[in-house]
């Protein structure tokens, strides 16, 4: 049997999983904001994008 030191993906998952809803939005939203800034090569920062999705979640 080969033994490795790769994390399961489940694993990885875990956190976001069993976090709450609002987080897990948070975190796909972001997901989705970054997938579209590198399709685009866009280099301009991300803060300010990032704080506005946190403030809609949970507001």
């Amino acid at each position: 049997m080969k033994m490795t030191n790769e994390p399961n993906i489940n694993d990885v998952q875990e956190p976001i999983k069993s976090a709450s809803p609002e987080v897990q939005q948070i975190i796909e939203r972001v997901c989705q904001l970054e997938k579209g800034r590198l399709d685009k090569k866009s280099l301009g920062h991300i803060n300010n994008d990032i704080l506005a999705i946190v403030k809609e979640v949970v507001k």
